[in-house]
């Protein structure tokens, strides 16, 4: 299945709307082991992404993406709008005059995210940030190619996001707080979980578990 521009912004409007339910569950978990505010941020940046995107299905993804990318990096304070953005930067690149991508061309554009994210935070997997859900999911979307279920990918997501709680954070304001970091899931991967459990949901709607 590919997914194309009208999937792409029903993508986004679906991940703003996950994000503003949960906003206040987002900022929560960062209070315990961050500024505290992450939720708000994020719930800003995603709704000025589906406010652009409107009427904007007819351009390619990654005219599309670049929407996402500016509206993240122009709204979301912290570390996170760069970090997002970054991700959304390098998947427009990979997806610039492209109308349809398919599963092979998802699976590139977010190894480049993922080369992104780890470039500009410089995190590795395992350090309890967005990479510890961003880089097992670009593989997992890799292995799968066109075998790849939608509602496994979600699944899977989730796993990762779980994986984050009990690690020990070594970047961002986490990293002080050493050992009382864990036990404590990562705001920025449960973040990233609701964006891939969106795109599973969208893509699943529009025609299958392919």
């Amino acid at each position: 299945m590919t997914l194309d521009g009208t999937k792409f912004v029903n993508w986004i409007r679906r991940a703003n709307r996950r994000i503003q339910e949960n906003k206040d569950y987002l900022s929560e978990l960062d209070r315990a082991i961050g500024d505290g505010d992450h939720g708000i941020n994020m719930a800003r940046g995603f709704a000025e992404a589906a406010q652009r995107l409107t009427g904007s299905a007819d351009q390619d993804l990654g005219a599309l993406c670049q929407q996402v990318a500016m509206a993240l990096l122009s709204k979301v304070g912290g570390a996170s709008g760069p970090l997002f953005g970054t991700a959304f930067l390098k998947m427009a690149g990979v997806w610039k005059g492209k109308d349809h991508a398919s599963v092979h061309e998802l699976s590139l554009a977010l190894r480049e995210a993922v080369n992104g994210i780890k470039m500009r935070g410089k995190a590795e997997l395992g350090d309890k940030t967005m990479v510890d859900v961003w880089e097992p999911v670009s593989r997992f979307v890799a292995e799968k190619a066109e075998h790849l279920s939608w509602r496994e990918l979600c699944v899977f997501a989730e796993e990762q996001m779980d994986k984050t709680k009990p690690l020990q954070a070594k970047k961002g304001r986490a990293a002080y707080l050493g050992p009382r970091s864990s036990g404590h899931l990562d705001p920025g991967a449960v973040s990233s979980f609701f964006l891939f459990e969106a795109l599973c949901e969208t893509m699943e709607e529009s025609g299958g578990d392919r």
